[in-house]
C-alpha cells in the first residue's frame, strides 16, 4: 500500500505510514530570495542538487547526539537511499511555532534592536518563539501571549526553552570542534498523546 501524502511543505513532503508514524521526504528545494539562499526567507528561492541529502544526513547526525543526551525527539530512522526519515506522531502548538536560539546579535535581531546592541554582539543564549505565519513575516509572540492564547502550557513553555538551551549547546560545541560559530539556529516542537514536549522537523542548513 503506497504511503498517503498529508502534508506538501517548502522543504520536505510529510506521508502517512500505516504504523502510525510519518515519513518525511526532503527535497533540493530551498529557502531565498532572487536565486539566492537564506533560511531566513519564508518562500522557495532556488533548487540546490543534492541538499535534501545534505539536510538529512545532518539531522540524523544531531538527533542522533540529542536522543543520546535525554532529550525527546521525533526521530526513529532514516533511510538515505530514498531521503527519507521516519518520525513519531507528534501535534504541533497551535499552527506552528518557531522557537529560535540566538548566540550572537545578527539578523533580525539586530534589525529589531539595532539601536540597543552593536551587531555581532554575544548573547547569552537568547530564546525567542514566533508563530508559523508567511504572510504575517512570523511575528514575534511571547510566554503570557502563548499561554493567554491556550496554545501552551507554562510548563511546557519552560521544558521549550530548557530544551533549546540545551540542545542549542549541543550544536554550537560540535560546530565549535569544527572550528565553526553557531550565531542563531531555529526549531520546532510538537507534544504527544501526554502532552510530553519533543522536538521535531529537522536540523539542517535551514535552522
Amino acid at each position: 500500500m503506497a504511503n498517503k501524502l498529508v502534508y506538501s511543505g517548502k522543504t520536505k513532503d510529510v506521508f502517512a505510514l500505516d504504523n502510525g508514524n510519518y515519513l518525511l521526504k526532503f527535497k533540493d528545494d530551498c529557502t531565498g530570495k532572487d536565486g539566492k539562499f537564506d533560511p531566513g526567507e519564508n518562500s522557495i528561492g532556488l533548487t540546490i542538487e543534492g541538499v535534501g541529502d545534505v539536510n538529512l544526513r545532518m539531522s540524523i547526525y544531531f538527533f542522533e547526539k540529542i536522543n543520546a543526551a535525554g532529550i525527546k525527539t521525533h526521530f526513529v530512522s532514516a533511510d538515505l537511499d530514498n531521503t527519507t526519515m521516519e518520525v513519531l506522531p507528534a501535534k504541533v502548538f497551535g499552527h506552528g511555532l518557531e522557537v529560535i536560539c540566538r548566540n550572537k546579535a545578527v539578523g533580525s535581531f539586530i534589525r529589531r534592536y539595532g539601536e540597543y546592541i552593536e551587531a555581532g554582539t554575544d548573547l547569552p543564549s537568547y530564546v525567542e518563539t514566533t508563530f508559523k505565519n508567511d504572510a504575517l513575516g512570523d511575528p514575534l509572540v511571547t510566554k503570557d501571549g502563548l499561554v493567554c492564547l491556550g496554545i501552551m502550557t507554562e510548563q511546557q513553555y519552560e521544558d521549550i526553552k530548557n530544551m533549546t538551551k540545551q540542545i542549542t549547546k549541543i550544536v554550537a560545541d560540535d560546530l565549535l570542534e569544527k572550528g565553526l560559530v553557531l550565531y542563531d539556529i531555529k526549531f520546532e516542537y510538537g507534544y504527544d498523546a501526554d502532552g510530553k514536549v519533543m522536538l521535531i522537523d529537522e536540523i539542517a542548513s535551514g535552522n
